[in-house]
């Protein structure tokens, strides 16, 4: 009886966050004027990687109207290119200013001390509610949230792309390089950086047929599609013979704080 009672109040709360803000009885459509929001991911990026001031990119993201962004966002390309940018720059950001943060890091990641669009966010929900279409974060990518928020069905990508985890870059010595990433290069980016990656953190011994792999795809297994997928891209990505079929072993994870690991060159 009281699991029923709190469904019923989270669907309430739920329906109570999607009613249209109003302010003294109007909806609120105030935009930012020519603002590419995409571009300003870029640009974001790469102030936090200079040492630039980011105060306008913050202030300006805070700012945005939801139905603005949500329209610029209109693909799966965009919506990949602008969250993956703004969750590797405001790890950054917040890292560089307050380095003791990560001394706890469920808290760190959990914490919604993220402001899009007059909502409050976390990298958590940027990771697991957006870009993984709101999957539960300790599931092993099997299991959907029951109530997603609407921020998320606003924003979320229609379909998960394992390769996102190679670009996410949390501030652990174990992350993959930050990169700038943008939607008309997405594709070749995100298979680069799989490639990438896989290559320094792979490890094949022939004498045992064990094949050692990152952690973050033991943590994520069902977003690669399970050991027999991970084997097969491992294969694809010339990592191990064609012919194989090895054991596999999950490496462990350093997370150690590892900040301004920037991709050099283009990705």
């Amino acid at each position: 009886m009281f699991v029923f009672q709190g469904m019923i109040i989270q669907v309430c709360f739920l329906l109570f966050l999607c009613a249209p803000i109003k302010t003294h009885g109007t909806i609120l459509t105030d935009t930012i004027a020519q603002v590419n929001y995409v571009q300003l991911s870029q640009d974001f990026i790469y102030a936090a990687k200079t040492g630039d001031s980011v105060s306008a990119y913050i202030n300006t993201l805070s700012k945005a109207n939801q139905n603005e962004l949500q329209a610029q966002l209109d693909t799966d390309n965009k919506r990949i290119a602008f969250w993956l940018n703004l969750y590797n720059a405001f790890t950054q950001v917040i890292l560089k200013r307050d380095p003791s943060l990560y001394k706890s890091r469920n808290a760190f990641f959990s914490s919604r001390q993220i402001s899009i669009a007059g909502l409050q966010v976390s990298l958590d929900l940027i990771e697991h509610g957006i870009l993984r279409h709101s999957k539960i974060k300790w599931s092993l990518g099997y299991l959907g949230k029951l109530f997603p928020t609407c921020f998320e069905k606003k924003f979320r990508v229609n379909r998960v792309d394992y390769r996102v985890h190679f670009a996410l870059n949390c501030g652990a010595k174990s992350c993959p390089p930050i990169a700038f990433y943008e939607p008309s290069q997405i594709e070749k980016q995100l298979s680069l950086a799989t490639k990438n990656y896989l290559k320094n953190e792979v490890l094949y011994d022939e004498a045992t047929n064990l094949l050692q792999l990152p952690a973050i795809m033991g943590w994520f297994r069902h977003d690669f599609g399970g050991k027999k997928k991970m084997i097969e891209l491992v294969k694809k990505n010339g990592l191990v013979a064609s012919q194989l079929n090895p054991a596999i072993r999950f490496k462990k994870y350093d997370w150690a704080l590892f900040l301004s690991n920037y991709k050099t060159g283009s990705i």
